[in-house]
Formats: structure tokens, C-alpha cells, sequence
């Protein structure tokens, strides 16, 4: 094990740079997503409705061969990196699952918080980030954080495509030693880990976000 988990371990180092790259992309793609299916223009509404659509309704192993070996083609001609195909491939077909999500969590906010607002006379940018914003990330958090955890996971499909991820270290490992049951338990246990680290970071960030909106609601309503 001391000799195996070493070269483990740099293929766990770019395993967490590429679920750390794609997770801001899909974060900003769920932003950009949820803004386009709430726009007020039908066809803002139909590029975010075909973006979610098409990206969670086709396999992610076939997006990230799409990227990798199709764009390349004519018409296309368009090469990217190994390392930047696993970042987009991830971070737009997690993107669109987020999108959904956070749609959801905006919709879940009661209709009379808007409407106080509006009475309020507080700009658009205003209400979203200091009222239904704030809202809707408590509902959000929960599933994002089982989200992430897929995207984790995930990562293990880009060994695929040549980058020398956790997956791809093991398999290497196994094809050179055949000690087969060792390389894969030790694996598991690193991508459990992982895991674990990232929900207990999310559990932290969701408590501290409700905190916040407890903290300002409970005296007003109790006064």
C-alpha cells in the first residue's frame, strides 16, 4: 500500500482540480441556465429550455466523446485539450441539473415575498439578491450538494479521454501489479472520502446560509 498509494494519490490531485473547475462552470451554467427558462424573451426561454433538455436528456460519456473526438472534425475543427474537454463536459451536463434545480428552489419561494418587494419599490437586482435569493439557496442546497457529489464521481469517466485522473492511475496500477483487489478497495476508499469531505463542506455552508435567514426573520416576527 505505502508504494501504491503515492501514484494514487496524483491521479486523486487531478481528480479534485477537475471536479473543482467543473463544479465553478456547472455552478455559473445553472445560473446562466435558470436566468435564460425565467426570461421574460421566448427565445431566451428557448435556448435555456434546449441547453437543460439536451444535456441532462444524453449521456455524459457521449458528450465528453462528442468534445473530445467529433469537435476536432470539419465542420468544426475545434481541438481542445483533454483537461479542458473533462471541465466543459462536466461543467455544462451538471450545469443543466442544477439549472433545474435552482428553478425549483426560486419557484418555492412564496409569491408574497415578491409581491412585498415590489411594494418596496426595490429594483429587480435588489429583490433577487436580498430576498428571493437568499430563500431559495437554503431549498437549494440540499440537492446541489448531492449534485456535486455525482460530478465527483463523474470525474472517474474522463479517464476515458486520456486525462491520468484517480480511474485512470488505478487501472494503470492494475494492469502493471494485478493486485487488483488492493489498487480498487484503496480507490473506493479515496473517492468515499472525497465525498465525505465534500458534503460535510456543503453541511457547514447550508447551516451557516439558514442561520443568516433565522437570525434576521425571528425577531421581527416575534416583535
Amino acid at each position: 500500500m505505502r508504494e501504491l498509494f503515492p501514484l494514487l494519490l496524483q491521479g486523486t490531485l487531478v481528480t479534485i482540480e477537475i471536479a473543482v473547475f467543473g463544479t465553478l462552470l456547472a455552478i455559473v451554467m445553472a445560473f446562466v441556465g435558470t436566468a435564460a427558462r425565467l426570461s421574460p424573451w421566448a427565445p431566451l426561454r428557448w435556448i435555456g429550455n434546449v441547453y437543460v433538455e439536451v444535456f441532462r436528456g444524453t449521456s455524459l460519456l457521449v458528450q465528453l466523446f462528442w468534445f473530445f473526438f467529433v469537435l476536432p472534425l470539419p465542420p468544426f475543427r475545434v481541438e481542445l485539450t483533454p483537461f479542458t474537454v473533462a471541465i466543459v463536459g462536466l461543467g455544462l451536463h451538471y450545469g443543466a441539473y442544477g439549472s433545474e434545480i435552482l428553478r425549483g428552489a426560486l419557484r418555492s419561494v412564496p409569491g408574497g415575498q415578491f409581491e412585498a418587494a415590489l411594494a418596496l419599490n426595490m429594483s429587480a437586482f435588489s429583490r433577487m439578491r436580498r430576498i428571493i435569493l437568499p430563500q431559495a439557496m437554503i431549498c437549494a442546497l440540499p440537492p446541489a450538494t448531492n449534485l456535486m457529489i455525482e460530478l465527483l464521481k463523474g470525474t472517474s469517466l474522463v479517464s476515458l479521454i486520456t486525462l491520468s485522473d484517480l480511474t485512470f492511475r488505478a487501472r494503470q496500477l492494475d494492469e502493471a501489479t494485478f493486485k487488483t483487489a488492493e489498487i480498487f478497495c484503496l480507490t473506493l476508499v479515496i473517492y468515499f472520502v472525497l465525498a465525505q469531505l465534500l458534503a460535510t463542506l456543503m453541511r457547514y455552508f447550508e447551516r451557516r446560509v439558514s442561520h443568516g435567514i433565522i437570525v434576521r426573520t425571528v425577531p421581527k416576527a416575534a416583535s
